[in-house]
């Protein structure tokens, strides 16, 4: 996690690695949750959950931080946080069950658009007409992705709907995840991030019990093995993102999140035998067009604006 003084933003190829890693850790953890098979959702979540606070403990306590991690004054806003996460990762697992991965993936690619959406909605910042543009033009995206799974003469009806119910649960859940972003930017100001991400694994844990009564089932060893698998790598991922966005800027950093695209239809194929339709193809390069426009004209503005606050004469 970010420690003070601690920081390196001129290491853009450390942070170029880990960033691609972490992604690849990401894609596994989604790839044990697929290949755990029928799970009850509630179930997923709480092995996703709990499991990833061992690599996170172990982190904090090498780092000396894990007092101070678990230390805060705003236990409710972590506890809402935690609410609003535990929404978007059961309706992205819900999602993952019915769908193939890469067209899972994708759809998820939803969030950094709806941030910039619930950024002018709630944060009431100023968003101008490019920035709208591109997310439009990425929601459209997601749409031609998600199309085929929606109507009732495609994929859809032979699937008796399930793939359309994995649908607007994984758009559902990018919604929910794009909240919880909203949520982490007001946290940010006087929370560490070890203290968010500790916090955030903690309470989403304890969340997840809620759903017990709603059916868990017995797992195979097999079974036990994946979803504790996909939980260490939730953990270890989280870390490794941390790490990435430390030494060097987010709009250096952040394009290599649509590696997971890449992953995701090479693992698709490979492990699950899901081939890539035109639609998805199709519409995952608009969205990922779309994304890669916001990051770089954020660039630019933050080198404008930086530039400009240079020339400024002091007072």
């Amino acid at each position: 996690m970010t420690q003070p003084g601690r920081s390196h933003p001129d290491s853009p190829l450390t942070g170029i690695a880990f960033k691609i890693v972490s992604v690849a850790v990401f894609v596994a953890m989604s790839s044990m949750i697929k290949a755990a098979g029928p799970v009850p959702t509630g179930q997923v979540v709480f092995f996703r959950s709990f499991f990833a606070i061992l690599p996170i403990m172990l982190f904090l306590a090498w780092h000396r931080d894990l007092r101070g991690a678990l230390y805060t004054k705003r236990p409710v806003s972590h506890f809402l946080r935690g609410l609003v996460g535990v929404t978007s990762m059961a309706l992205g697992f819900f999602g993952l069950a019915r769908l193939p991965l890469p067209e899972s993936v994708t759809i998820n690619y939803a969030q950094p658009l709806l941030v910039v959406v619930f950024s002018a909605l709630i944060l009431h910042e100023t968003i101008r007409f490019y920035r709208w543009s591109a997310v439009v033009v990425g929601l459209v995206g997601v749409f031609i992705v998600s199309w085929p799974k929606l109507t009732l003469f495609g994929e859809a009806a032979a699937f008796g709907g399930d793939e359309a119910l994995g649908a607007i649960a994984t758009l559902g859940g990018a919604t929910a995840s794009a909240l919880a972003m909203i949520l982490v930017r007001s946290l940010v100001h006087t929370e560490k991030t070890s203290t968010i991400v500790i916090w955030f694994s903690l309470s989403a844990a304890a969340l997840s019990l809620v759903s017990i009564p709603f059916g868990w089932q017995a797992l195979t060893m097999d079974q036990a093995a994946l979803l504790v698998g996909a939980g260490i790598c939730g953990g270890v991922a989280q870390l490794l993102m941390t790490e990435a966005y430390r030494h060097a800027e987010a709009s250096v950093v952040a394009p290599f999140e649509y590696t997971s695209m890449l992953l995701a239809i090479a693992v698709g194929y490979v492990v699950f035998g899901d081939v890539p339709t035109l639609h998805m193809l199709v519409g995952g390069l608009i969205v990922v067009g779309a994304g890669l426009f916001i990051i770089l004209r954020e660039r630019r503005l933050g080198i404008e604006r930086a530039a400009a606050k240079e020339a400024t004469p002091p007072q």
